[in-house]
């Protein structure tokens, strides 16, 4: 078997862009895979025809070989926007083998520790009682765990931020929420790195214990020593890793005991090849996998095949709710998907991924999508 052609696809789906892969075999036999650059798809676009000069003509089957191959094939190895062009080629890669052998992904990983992907799912409503009503309806639906709000704390009109503001108010809803949610819910929060230590620490300390379990990326994670100077200064667990493009960028986190939860992005890490790496690191440490998962149903499919191959797994990021569809979906283009079905995805069975891509209906082109630029009153800018 040969690689026959190696298709990028930046197209619009649901609500932004997706950096879909296709990797064709003289076989017949293709695979899918999703880059997690969001926002920055085109220099992901260019990195993946770069990559196709030499994948041509290549025996799919040595994936791990290939994966060396584009990671070292180059004097500037690494980084985000070339990790996340090798992790979609992984995933589809991987997505062929298992089609041409007969079997699900995660018969590749090691086999199937579990039966379903339990997942977190996250308020939208502003914070204030609608946000506490839709947690009453994410357990009720048969989630235990999930973030609140983390897309409304405290972004105004024009894109204007100021943390202070925003972590008095929401320290002061979430002790409500856990008054009125109970003990028994995993409560989170995602601050999207857009406070600074101090500004992190206050917000923990304005809050009882026990109020949160897990605050997401509340600091930028390029300075592992702030964020050891943060640990100090609360016993709130992290959870970290969404960012991170390789094993390398896990190692103080994991081998400092920095982070509690690892937020492995499998569109940003490297695919299978390097999330199954982290994994068993991260199990060497007693830390749990909590995967990042913003993207389409090839992210997700690839994630829910990880997670059940790992001992180490908490929680599969979904934006499924009780009160939308996930925005990342659209049914013309993905005609089969994983579906959650109270709180966790069930483990499929096919051959592949479990997807189904609609080549055709790849007709939405690409549009210029940023990320909102948030600023301070005095005009400066800061982190979204």
């Amino acid at each position: 078997m040969r690689i026959t052609d190696v298709k990028p696809f930046a197209v619009w789906v649901g609500h932004r862009n997706q950096m879909l892969v296709k990797i064709e075999t003289d076989t017949g036999i293709s695979g899918w895979g999703e880059s997690g650059v969001s926002g920055r798809e085109l220099a992901v676009e260019g990195a993946v025809k770069h990559y196709r000069e030499f994948l041509l003509g290549r025996d799919p089957m040595r994936r791990g070989a290939l994966w060396q191959e584009m990671y070292r094939g180059q004097y500037f190895e690494g980084g985000r926007i070339l990790t996340g062009a090798i992790s979609a080629i992984d995933i589809a890669l991987h997505d062929i083998v298992g089609k041409a052998l007969g079997v699900p992904v995660y018969e590749l990983l090691g086999g199937k520790q579990r039966d379903r992907v339990p997942t977190f799912a996250t308020t939208t409503a502003p914070i204030g009682p609608e946000m506490i009503e839709q947690g009453r309806q994410l357990l009720d639906a048969g989630w235990i765990a999930f973030r609140m709000s983390s897309e409304n704390l405290g972004i105004g009109t024009d894109n204007l931020y100021e943390p202070r503001e925003s972590i008095a108010k929401t320290a002061e809803w979430f002790i409500k929420a856990r008054e009125a949610l109970g003990r028994t819910a995993v409560l989170g929060v995602d601050y999207h790195h857009r406070l600074s230590v101090a500004e992190t620490a206050s917000f923990c300390q304005m809050m009882p214990p026990g109020t949160l379990d897990f605050v997401e990326e509340p600091i930028r994670d390029e300075c592992p020593e702030a964020y050891e100077a943060l640990r100090r200064m609360t016993d709130m667990p992290f959870a970290i890793g969404e960012e991170f493009a390789s094993k390398w960028q896990f190692l103080p986190y994991i081998e400092r005991g920095i982070t509690n939860y690892a937020r492995l992005d499998i569109c940003n890490v490297g695919g299978f090849t390097e999330a199954m790496k982290v994994a068993g690191w991260a199990e060497a440490h007693y830390i749990d996998m909590m995967p990042h998962n913003p993207l389409g149903p090839i992210c997700t499919a690839a994630t829910v095949h990880f997670a059940a191959a790992v001992p180490n797994f908490a929680w599969l990021e979904t934006w499924k709710s009780p009160w939308a569809p996930d925005r990342h979906d659209d049914s013309r283009i993905f005609p089969k998907v994983l579906d959650v079905e109270r709180g966790s995805f069930r483990v499929p069975d096919e051959p592949g991924l479990g997807v189904e891509v609609n080549e055709d209906a790849l007709t939405e082109p690409f549009r210029a999508w940023e990320a909102p630029h948030l600023h301070r009153r005095d005009g400066s800018y800061t982190n979204w």
